[in-house]
């Protein structure tokens, strides 16, 4: 947890996404992201957590 960021680790989700990522929280927001590319695969972040996020990464 950074700045009032959630972060959970999946590297095996089979239901899901199929692929190794996060899932960033802050607030009422969550988005599961892409550890290879960053990119946000549902959900969503505002902009600043979501720089944070790869900042941080």
């Amino acid at each position: 947890m950074f700045y009032g960021i959630i972060i959970r680790l999946y590297l095996i989700d089979n239901k899901h996404h199929h692929l190794p990522h996060i899932h960033a929280k802050f607030a009422e927001f969550e988005a599961p992201i892409g550890i290879g590319d960053g990119e946000i695969l549902s959900g969503e972040l505002p902009r600043k957590q979501l720089r944070l996020v790869h900042r941080h990464g």
